[in-house]
């Protein structure tokens, strides 16, 4: 894979960088935002690592600003910054994950992968088109929309719509949820799931007289017309 590494810690970029191309990836390194918007709007990347707190163009915004050139590009931030509301605001930019400093490498490997690999078996889904009420997930082109309305989701928003509209009807645990999205190990002591359908339903519900995702308290999550 091509990875874009932007972090203005030289030592730890460089660590990062090196283990990286240990596992055969090409990565390319930037110090401040103009230098990664500039790589990033020009090359084609499989995934971006975006540090919050870099020069010139804060984490935050590069991240929007590369997701309204290159929607479907993974992005996973990787910061010190931890609470809930700064994993919101992330997600609110387009940031398709979110890894707390300090962290394992293996455990950054892995998020890697699972970012990665969604994409790839995007690429070749069958050219179908998933329904539910006026709700309409293109899985070819990669777009959403609602009663005509476009709807512009995250590469994991639309992983996480994916998953529900192809359950539907069926109540859905967070640790199926977290499994099946992000494959990973479901883990109690984060609320990442709550945090991107809280994102979704912003967009497919908020704006609609009939809601189309629903909790079941005590058992999870569920999309249908009717709860």
């Amino acid at each position: 894979m091509v990875i874009l590494v932007i972090e203005d810690e030289v030592k730890f970029a460089t660590l990062i960088k090196s283990g990286l191309e240990q596992h055969g990836h090409s990565v390319d390194l930037a110090y401040d935002g103009y230098i990664a918007e500039n790589l990033a709007k020009h090359r084609d990347y499989d995934v971006v690592l975006i540090d919050v707190i870099i020069p010139l163009i804060n984490g935050i915004d590069l991240c929007s600003k590369i997701k309204q050139v290159k929607p479907q590009v993974p992005i996973m931030m990787l910061t010190a910054l931890g609470t809930t509301s700064d994993k919101a605001r992330g997600f609110e930019a387009g940031a398709d994950d979110y890894l707390v400093k300090p962290f394992e490498f293996e455990e950054l490997l892995m998020r890697i992968k699972a970012l990665t690999r969604r994409n790839s078996l995007g690429s070749t889904a069958t050219k179908g088109v998933l329904r539910v009420d006026d709700l309409k997930l293109d899985l070819y082109r990669k777009l959403a929309e609602r009663d005509g309305r476009k709807i512009h989701l995250t590469a994991k928003e639309f992983g996480l719509l994916e998953f529900f509209m192809r359950n539907e009807g069926r109540v859905l645990s967070r640790a199926e949820i977290a499994e099946n999205v992000w494959e990973l190990t479901f883990d109690t002591g984060t609320n990442i799931v709550e945090v991107y359908i809280n994102l979704l339903r912003r967009k497919i519900d908020r704006d609609f007289a009939r809601k189309l995702i629903h909790t079941r308290v005590g058992l999870g999550y569920m999309m249908c017309v009717d709860p």
